[in-house]
């Protein structure tokens, strides 16, 4: 079972004990106002997201973890690393993405858990190139994104609901360096 450490969390595989909480987190119009079409997701389409993603790990060897916080073992979101293949014109390619509950916003979890998930596809998983997909606009996704040392890379239209969607990578020798 892959597990990796933080200093503050834990990012681990889903167990079914966490649909409750990220159901809630996807409940939330707050969190989900960058996602998609910026919809929350009801308990079934949550369960649906955690079977895509641990499918995702059987097939690609990589995937999306559950933050868990050290200190008090609360589902905080997600981080991890997924196939969007939403944006044809970016594949074939593997992003880095994070969703967490507002009440952890603003603490610097998702730089940490996001920072875990790119040194995972480049050091552990042998990745050369990574890129993180965020909306125009958002600018706490903006904000992870810098923090990680990605680069802008260009602007697509989302296929699905047409907003621009600004995407950034890095690749192994300027994580390295």
């Amino acid at each position: 079972m892959t597990e990796i450490h933080t200093p503050r969390l834990l990012l681990r595989r889903w167990d079914e004990d966490d649909l409750p909480a990220l159901a809630e987190i996807n409940a939330d119009p707050d969190v989900m106002r960058w996602t998609g079409d910026g919809s929350v997701l009801d308990l079934e389409e949550t369960a649906d997201e955690i079977e895509r993603w641990e499918e995702e790990w059987d097939e690609e060897g990589f995937g999306v973890f559950a933050v868990e916080l050290l200190g008090s073992g609360e589902l905080a979101g997600f981080t991890g690393l997924s196939v969007p293949a939403y944006l044809p014109e970016v594949l074939p390619a593997v992003e880095v993405c994070w969703r967490l509950g507002r009440q952890f916003w603003g603490q610097g979890y998702a730089s940490e858990a996001a920072h875990a998930s790119l040194e995972f596809a480049l050091q552990d998983r042998g990745l050369d190139r990574v890129l993180a997909i965020a909306r125009v606009g958002d600018t706490a996704s903006h904000n992870v994104i810098r923090k990680l040392g990605m680069a802008p890379e260009k602007v697509l239209a989302d296929p699905r609901h047409g907003h621009q969607l600004a995407v950034h990578s890095i690749d192994l020798t300027e994580y390295a360096g």
